[in-house]
Formats: structure tokens, C-alpha cells, sequence
């Protein structure tokens, strides 16, 4: 019964830590803390904006798409190198 105990703790425990990562990330952005970084994402790995026919966030078609963007710590984003070049704080042709 003890150890039952335990892991139903453990698990509130770890739901509570997870839900305040996610409560700072959420501050972050609205202090300002991060920005809006085009050219630096992933296939698939955007935040959002992926250009025409894609619906947002995960809809960028190849690496380091120009008119895809991922939040990155603010100040950061032109300091980025990818194969195609730096980080863009607008969209590129990329």
C-alpha cells in the first residue's frame, strides 16, 4: 500500500513540474524572452508559418525552410548557422 502511495505522489509530483516548465515557457514569450527565428527549423519541426497549403506549426516541407520559424532565445536567431546560411529574424527565400 506504501509503495502504491509512493508512486501516485510521484506522479502528482512530476505533473506539477511539468505544468510549471510549460507556465514559464508562456512567460517567457510575453516578456519577451524569445523570438521568431526563419530559416533555422527542421522538416516538420516549425513553431508555425510555413508559407501557402500548410496550416502552421509541423507543416514545413524541408530543412531550414525560408518562410518557417521556430521561437528562439531573443538575440540569438542571426547568430544561428545552419547549412543554408544564418538565422533570419524575416522570412528568406530559402
Amino acid at each position: 500500500m506504501k509503495s502504491r502511495n509512493l508512486a501516485v505522489t510521484a506522479i502528482a509530483l512530476a505533473a506539477l513540474a511539468s505544468g510549471a516548465a510549460l507556465a514559464q515557457d508562456k512567460k517567457d514569450m510575453k516578456e519577451g524572452a524569445m523570438e521568431k527565428c526563419y530559416g533555422v527549423s527542421l522538416a516538420g519541426k516549425n513553431d508555425c508559418a510555413a508559407g501557402p497549403g500548410t496550416s502552421c506549426a509541423g507543416t514545413s516541407k524541408k530543412d531550414y525552410q525560408g518562410n518557417a520559424w521556430k521561437h528562439v532565445p531573443k538575440g540569438t536567431c542571426t547568430s544561428i548557422k545552419t547549412p543554408k546560411g544564418m538565422g533570419s529574424l524575416g522570412p528568406t527565400k530559402a
